[in-house]
């Protein structure tokens, strides 16, 4: 029992390490006995955005055309829990809310004025819930850990950030990608099933078996089957798989939840290389001459991960690099557009070029083809013991080259981390630019977001 309690707790020390700051315990933690073996721990956070956006040309926000608009959202109010009641058994919930403004993101039925009015009173979801049952526990002595769970959850494979924490990204936010399914065949990126994970000395695995959520997409007839595009359509929806696998040549990360960090700040030595997969059969539809046919949804990804101090100790800088490269197949020509918390509507008297992705802030996001991104950052020196704010500059970059369009685009995201309290508290300022495609062999200009991002995480 004593073994199982230092388990225990080094896997939660690893945790609270991730955040960057010492001055806090994992959330909000219950003990049920005086051991500590049985616990329930509490974690809170949100995630406070201030934008000015670039619009797509014909943009329209209410009644009035517009070109630029700035806003104030909410992009995550979340609130997770999980208990171990036992060195083997433990139970997870997350509940929480995503993407409310002024205008969009409310309660279904929402319109209008009033109690339920635009925007207004969104509905609280579950994000994650799941069971899980320890079938090897991790021992010093022993390099072969298993657990396997059942529910609604995060174990999706693909990527590392297929499966990343939204509480330490080194940028503001995901690039949306990383999540190729995301509210189609998933709810926020999950879907229920079961899963298998552990680790092998420097190996981490996951892997997972799950039902897809049903997806009832009609796609346009055509007479010609090089022009065909497919759409999301699972029809009976059999099971999909996943997996990712890691080798870490370094420190050995935390396993205990699913999600993966994103700037340890200095406080681990990393190095991980990866690979995962996705694969769900008869995942979208087309149609040619009134035939429809079935295609498989196979998704693969490859990615590296390097997270150190650097310099001498007592400057406390860090470097943090991510990259990763997918190669997506959801079938012939498919293409989705989304943008994040998009407020914007089509101008039907807008008489100039339209962008094929529609209004606001969409953007082509996710399709049949390759995308490759990167991003890295530098945890600037400070000597102090308590530095009052410690800075984080970063950038990435977007490679993507999808079958429906022509041309392949690029894009670029800059900005810096201003640590209050490590990732408990800051403040992130990024500048992202996106492709406007006219045709699909023009991308007629490059618009521009700036985003500050407010989040408190206990």
């Amino acid at each position: 029992m004593k073994k199982l309690l230092t388990i225990s707790g080094l896997l939660l020390s690893l945790l609270v390490s991730a955040q960057g700051s010492p001055d806090y315990g994992g959330g909000l933690k219950f003990n049920l006995n005086p051991e500590g073996t049985k616990y329930m721990r509490f974690i809170a956070w949100n995630q406070v955005w201030l934008r000015s956006t670039d619009l797509n040309p014909g943009s329209m926000i209410g009644d009035e055309s517009v070109s630029s608009h700035e806003d104030a959202g909410l992009r995550r109010l979340r609130l997770l829990a999980y208990a171990q009641i036992s060195p083997r058994y433990m139970i997870l919930t997350h509940i929480g809310i995503n993407n409310q403004t002024f205008i969009n993101g409310g309660a279904s039925g929402s319109a209008g004025t009033g109690g339920y009015g635009a925007g207004k009173k969104p509905g609280l979801f579950f994000h994650d819930a799941w069971n899980e049952y320890a079938v090897v526990l991790p021992k010093e002595s022993k390099p072969f850990s298993l657990s396997v769970g059942a529910g609604l959850h995060y174990y999706m494979g693909l990527s590392r950030m297929t499966m990343s924490s939204t509480l330490n990204y080194l940028t503001i936010d995901a690039p949306i990608f990383n999540w190729p399914l995301i509210e189609n065949s998933d709810q926020f990126a999950r879907q229920i099933g079961i899963f298998a994970k552990g680790k092998y000395n420097k190996f981490e695995y996951r892997f997972s078996i799950n039902k897809p959520f049903a997806t009832n997409q009609t796609p346009t007839n055509v007479t010609d089957a090089s022009i065909a595009k497919a759409v999301d359509n699972n029809n009976t929806t059999q099971w999909s798989k996943a997996g990712y696998v890691e080798y870490q040549f370094f420190d050995k990360e935390a396993n205990f939840l699913p999600y993966k960090v994103g700037t340890y700040l200095g406080t681990k030595k990393m190095f991980n290389i990866g690979a995962g997969f996705y694969n769900a059969p008869k995942g979208t539809q087309t149609s040619v001459n009134g035939v429809i046919k079935e295609h498989a949804i196979s998704l693969f990804a490859g990615d590296v991960f390097l997270d150190m101090p650097i310099g001498a100790k007592e400057k406390k800088m860090a470097i943090t690099a991510y990259s990763v490269f997918y190669n997506y197949d959801f079938g012939p020509n498919y293409l989705r557009n989304l943008g994040i918390m998009n407020e914007g509507v089509m101008d039907p008297t807008f008489t100039g070029s339209t962008a094929l992705a529609g209004a606001g802030n969409l953007q082509p996001m996710v399709g049949t083809g390759n995308i490759w991104y990167t991003q890295a950052g530098v945890l600037l020196p400070n000597k102090n013991e308590k530095p009052k704010v410690r800075i984080q500059p970063f950038g990435a970059y977007t490679y993507k080259n999808f079958d429906a369009l022509e041309k392949a685009s690029s894009q670029f995201d800059l900005g810096a981390n201003f640590f209050l309290d490590g990732h408990h508290a800051k403040i992130t300022t990024q500048y992202s630019t996106r492709p406007v495609y006219t045709a699909v062999d023009k991308i007629d200009k490059y618009k521009g977001e700036f985003i500050i991002q407010l989040q408190i995480y206990l």
